[in-house]
């Protein structure tokens, strides 16, 4: 097997008033220093460029015109206040859970089925990533907790014939250890264990040392019973619908993750490992795609290949809810490509 270097969106060098990664192994939810790339950064940029954010305000609708144009953006404040927004170009970038909330929220006789759903695909296909780990103590010391989150990842069994059977699997190297245990709730078993001063150090040094994890991922399978869809029985504190998610994890995806955490065994085998755990089956929460789907067709997908709406010709859906297959890579620079692309496209249309 041989490793190759998983995209990632963190600075290596100064850039953009922005750190280079430091390498503390703490990227999750936030980087503590900013060299990780957040959302933030370019609503930075665009208030400076004169932007007006409405801060913690939620939209709840969109309003068509006759000749299928966006009109109208309404949005509710925490007070309960409601406001408003108009303007030649609407672009939603609410990821793939809210995105088709609102839409199918923006229900009226302009727009029965919800706003941008002509297609009945709105809220559908829904994926994400399925994701399993193994965690163990090796032999020889690995010397985790230093460094990126994940620097590199087996690359052999991203593509192939298999792929007719089984999903595609990434298999990262993680430096966090065993992040969900850590050295402090290392060194407080050890303190129950009876281990103080000297002897202590020691073996929390010994352990961490050793505390290794390989993560897979797999892709899933587009299906249009996988869903969100608002829901009018549960709301939030401003009055909102919740998501409500219909969602099954398919043998597609448990066929590939079987056989990575085969591989696993074998890799902690390898390393003489000890306390070897394989942990549950987890859909990931920082990879959602779908429910909004570019496509050629008008009646099989929301957008087209600009990101602009079948249905609304000023309307643009940005992000990883149009992606029409979810692979087993992490979306960050796909999504940041097509935004370029949607981008360029609203641009000469102003300049038209």
């Amino acid at each position: 097997m041989s490793l190759a270097v998983f995209p990632q969106a963190r600075n290596s060098t100064y850039y953009d008033e922005r750190p280079q990664c430091c390498g503390n192994a703490s990227c999750v939810p936030l980087c503590p220093i900013g060299a990780k790339y957040d959302a933030s950064v370019h609503a930075i940029k665009a208030e400076k460029a004169g932007a007006q954010l409405e801060p913690s305000a939620v939209v709840y609708r969109l309003e068509a015109k006759a000749d299928g144009r966006i009109s109208t953006v309404h949005f509710r404040r925490p007070d309960l206040s409601t406001g408003l927004a108009t303007g030649r170009i609407v672009v939603i970038a609410a990821h793939a859970i809210e995105t088709p909330k609102l839409l199918l929220m923006s229900r009226d006789e302009r727009t029965p089925k919800g706003v941008a759903n002509s297609s009945d695909t709105v809220g559908r296909y829904l994926m994400s990533h399925i994701d399993q780990g193994t965690r163990g103590l090796t032999k020889p010391p690995i010397y985790p907790y230093r460094g990126p989150v994940i620097t590199s990842a087996i690359r052999e069994f991203r593509d192939g014939p298999f792929r007719s059977k089984y999903s595609a699997i990434g298999t990262s190297i993680s430096n966090e250890g065993w992040r969900h245990v850590g050295p402090q709730a290392t060194a407080i078993a050890l303190i129950e264990h009876g281990l103080t001063g000297q002897r202590l150090k020691e073996a929390i040094a010994w352990r961490t040392q050793r505390e290794l994890t390989l993560g897979s991922t797999a892709e899933t399978l587009p299906d249009p019973s996988n869903r969100i869809v608002p829901d009018d029985t549960r709301t939030d504190a401003i009055g909102i619908p919740r998501p409500r998610i219909h969602y099954r994890i398919d043998n597609y995806a448990k066929a590939g993750l079987k056989l990575a955490m085969r591989r696993h065994e074998d890799i902690f085998a390898a390393l003489q490992s000890t306390e070897v755990e394989t942990l549950p089956m987890v859909t990931s929460s920082g990879t959602i795609l779908g429910t909004t789907r570019m496509g050629n067709d008008p009646r099989e997908s929301v957008v087209d290949r600009d990101l602009r709406a079948h249905d609304h010709a000023n309307l643009f859906i940005v992000g990883g809810m149009v992606f029409p297959t979810a692979g087993m890579h992490p979306p960050t620079l796909t999504i940041a490509a097509l935004a370029l692309r949607a981008a360029l496209t609203i641009k000469q249309g102003f300049a038209g």
